[in-house]
């Protein structure tokens, strides 16, 4: 089975300067699963990326991992 939560948080980590404070929560609905990743305020940008471009990578990656699963993520962060 594939960990969501760590491949969302590995991600995140090689992204941000302060990798110590990323935080991932895992909420599971049926097959809908919702993630939420929790960055350092300095670090938000960096996550989302100019236009929201590396906030939209990360979902991608995220959802077509899920998709081997047969379930469905949503990826909110804060």
């Amino acid at each position: 089975m594939i960990d969501l939560v760590r491949l969302l948080e590995d991600m995140a980590k090689s992204i941000v300067d302060n990798p110590d404070e990323v935080k991932v929560t895992q909420e599971i609905n049926g097959d809908n699963v919702t993630l939420t990743l929790k960055v350092a305020e300095s670090d938000m940008g960096m996550v989302i990326g100019k236009h929201g471009n590396i906030a939209r990578a990360i979902r991608t990656v995220t959802k077509a991992a899920a998709k081997l699963a047969d379930m469905k993520v949503t990826v909110e962060i804060r």
